[in-house]
C-alpha cells in the first residue's frame, strides 16, 4: 500500500515592523565596525609600510603597557575601597560609600591637564621643593607626569570607580552565612575574603575592569596631551596629518583586536562555577568594627583615591576659573555651551529612542535573528570613538561623493557634502557609541512589564507599537530619563568622535578645552572643564543616592 508524504512546510517568515526596525537597528550599529574590519584586506600601502617600520611596535607595546596598568590599578583601589565600605565600620565610610564614584565626573584629558601644570617643573609642587629644600635643577629626581606612567595613574584615578561600584554590589548580595560558614572552619577575615567572597566577586570585579580598559583603549586626550604613542593617538595623526583614510583604518582594525580581547576575557571570567545563592540563606553581611590605627588606615585608603581622582582636579580647575579662566568667555563661551548642550540633548532624545525600540523589538521579537540583534547592538560601547568614526566617515563620504557627481552632472549643481558636513553624521556616531548605555537603564526598566502585561495589551487590540507606546513607555518612563541624562553627560565629555566628526567650526566644551590645553592655555582651558565636570556630576550624584539606598537590609555593625 503507498503512502504519500505530505510536502514540507518551511516556516513562514513573519516581518512585523518592530522586528524589522530591531534588525535594522542592529544593522547600522554594527555598519561602522564591518567597515572597518573590511579594511583589512585591502591593499597596504607605502604608509602602512613605513608605520610598522617606525612606530607600530610603540603602539603595540605602549598600549599594553597602558592597559595592564590601569588593570592593576584600578583593581587594587576599586576592589580595596569596595571591601572597606562593605565590610568594614569606620569614621567616615558612609560618607566613602557613595563619594567614592565622584571621579567618574572627571573626564580623563581634563585630570591630564590639572596634573600637567602642578607636577611639572615650573609647577606649585616641584617649586615648594626648591623653595623648602633648595635644591636646583638635576639636584632631586621627580616622576615625570608627561609619560605613560604618568598616563596609567591618572588613568587610573578616573576608572577606578568602574571596579567599585560592580565590586561593591556584588559584596552586598552575598550572604553572611557563606561567610560565617568559612569562619567556623577556621578562617580569618583576610582569608575568608580572599577563599570565599572574591571568587565569588570575580565576575563582577572583571566585567568592572573590562569596562575601564575599554575606556582606557578609547582615550585619546590624556595620552595625546602627555605624548605616549597609542594606537588613538597614531589614527588621528594618520588620518588628518598624513592623509591616508586606509591606513588609519587598517590602524582602527588592529585596535580593534585590543577591544576583543577584552570582551573574550570577560565572558571567560563567567564561566568555571555558579556564584549564586539563591539555594542559600540570605542574611546581611556584618561589618567589622576597626579599630585603633586600622580606622585611620581604612579612612587614608578610601579617602586618597577621592582626593587625587576628584577634589584636587576640581579644587584646581575652580581656582583657575576665578583667577583668570576663558578669556573668550561671554558670547563665544556661551555658544559653545550651546552647541555643547544642544548636540547632547539631541544625541540623548535619539539614543533612549532608538534603544526602547530596540529593547521592546528583542523582548516581542521571536526567532535567532532577534536574538543575534539583541548581542551585536550593545557592542559600539566597546569600540573606540575615534574608530566609530572611520567607519561612518568612509561610507557616508562615498554617498557624498557619489550623490555630488550625480548632481552636478545631471543638474549642474555642487550640493557639497550633505551627511559627512552636518550634525547628522555626527549625532550617529553617539548613538553607535552610547546605546549601549541606554538600553541597560531601559532594560531595568522595562523588566517591571511581566509577559501578562504585554499578553493581556495584545488581547485588548494592540499591535506592537502599540504596546510599547501605551505600556512600556509608561512602565520604563523613569529609566529612559535615566538613561537620556547618563548618555547627555557621556556625549558631553565625549572627546574623539567629535575631534574628528565635528563639522567646520562648531566646537564644542570639550574640543574647547582640548584645544586650549594643546596650547598650554591651562588658565583658560578651566572654563569648559570646569563646566564639563559640573554637569557630569548630576547623574552621579543620582547614582550615589541609590548606591546608599541599595542595603538589602539594615546595617549592622559587628
Amino acid at each position: 500500500m503507498a503512502t504519500t508524504v505530505a510536502p514540507r512546510r518551511w516556516p513562514r517568515l513573519r516581518f512585523e515592523p518592530l522586528s524589522c526596525a530591531t534588525l535594522a537597528i542592529a544593522g547600522l550599529v554594527a555598519l561602522p565596525v564591518l567597515v572597518v574590519i573590511g579594511h583589512v584586506f585591502l591593499p597596504w600601502g607605502a604608509i602602512w609600510a613605513h608605520l610598522a617600520a617606525t612606530v607600530l611596535g610603540d603602539y603595540v607595546t605602549t598600549t599594553l603597557g597602558l592597559m595592564a596598568g590601569v588593570a592593576l590599578g584600578v583593581v587594587v583601589i576599586g576592589l580595596g575601597c569596595a571591601w572597606l565600605v562593605v565590610m568594614c565600620e569606620f569614621p567616615g565610610r558612609s560618607w566613602f560609600e557613595w563619594a567614592l564614584v565622584l571621579p567618574m565626573a572627571v573626564p580623563g584629558y581634563v585630570i591630564a591637564y590639572t596634573y600637567a601644570d602642578l607636577l611639572q617643573f615650573a609647577g606649585p609642587v616641584q617649586t615648594w621643593i626648591r623653595d623648602l629644600t633648595g635644591w636646583l635643577r638635576g639636584d632631586y629626581w621627580f616622576p615625570p607626569v608627561r609619560s605613560p606612567g604618568g598616563a596609567i595613574a591618572l588613568l587610573t584615578l578616573v576608572l577606578y570607580p568602574y571596579v567599585y561600584l560592580l565590586a561593591r554590589a556584588a559584596f552586598l548580595q552575598q550572604s553572611a552565612v557563606v561567610l560565617d560558614a568559612s569562619r567556623t572552619l577556621g578562617a580569618g577575615p583576610w582569608r575568608s575574603f580572599a577563599r570565599v567572597a572574591l571568587p565569588m566577586a570575580r565576575p563582577a570585579i572583571v566585567a568592572g575592569t573590562a569596562l575601564a580598559l575599554m575606556e582606557t583603549v578609547a582615550d585619546y586626550g590624556t595620552v595625546a596631551y602627555f605624548g605616549v604613542p597609542t594606537f588613538t593617538v597614531g589614527i588621528y595623526k594618520v588620518w588628518f596629518g598624513m592623509g591616508d583614510r586606509t591606513a588609519a583604518t587598517q590602524l582602527a582594525a588592529m585596535l580593534l583586536i585590543f577591544v576583543l580581547a577584552i570582551l573574550v576575557i570577560e565572558r571567560g571570567s563567567r564561566r568555571g562555577g555558579r556564584t549564586d545563592q539563591e539555594s542559600r540563606p540570605f542574611r546581611p553581611l556584618r561589618r567589622y568594627v576597626l579599630r585603633g590605627s586600622r580606622r585611620g588606615l581604612a579612612f587614608a585608603a578610601c579617602a586618597l583615591p577621592l582626593i587625587l581622582g576628584f577634589l584636587i582636579p576640581a579644587g584646581v580647575l575652580l581656582h583657575w576659573s576665578v583667577i583668570g579662566g576663558d578669556q573668550q568667555f561671554g558670547p563665544r563661551f556661551l555658544r559653545l555651551a550651546t552647541n555643547s548642550f544642544g548636540l547632547a540633548a539631541v544625541a540623548a532624545l535619539v539614543t533612549v529612542a532608538v534603544a526602547t525600540a530596540l529593547a521592546a523589538g528583542i523582548r516581542m521579537g521571536r526567532g535567532s535573528l532577534i536574538r543575534i540583534a539583541g548581542h551585536i547592538a550593545p557592542l559600539g560601547y566597546a569600540v573606540p570613538g575615534s574608530v566609530i568614526a572611520l567607519g561612518i566617515l568612509i561610507p557616508l563620504g562615498a554617498v557624498d561623493n557619489a550623490l555630488d557627481s550625480l548632481a552636478e552632472r545631471l543638474l549642474g549643481v555642487d550640493l557639497g557634502l550633505l551627511l559627512t558636513g552636518g550634525i547628522a553624521a555626527l549625532v550617529f556616531a553617539y548613538l553607535v557609541r552610547f546605546l549601549a548605555v541606554a538600553l541597560q537603564s531601559v532594560d531595568a526598566g522595562l523588566a517591571k512589564v511581566s509577559p501578562s502585561m504585554d499578553g493581556a495589551a495584545r488581547c485588548l487590540g494592540l499591535g506592537p507599537w502599540g504596546v510599547v507606546r501605551r505600556v512600556h513607555l509608561p512602565m520604563a518612563w523613569g529609566s529612559a530619563l535615566t538613561a537620556a541624562l547618563l548618555v547627555f553627560v557621556e556625549v558631553l565629555k565625549e572627546l574623539p568622535a567629535t575631534l574628528i566628526m565635528r563639522p567646520f567650526g562648531f566646537d564644542t566644551l570639550a574640543i574647547q578645552a582640548h584645544n586650549l590645553a594643546a596650547d598650554e592655555r591651562l588658565v583658560e582651558a578651566s572654563s569648559a572643564a570646569l563646566t564639563i565636570v559640573g554637569v557630569g556630576l548630576i547623574p552621579l550624584i543620582l547614582l550615589s543616592r541609590a548606591i546608599a539606598r541599595s542595603r538589602p537590609g539594615r546595617d549592622q555593625g559587628a
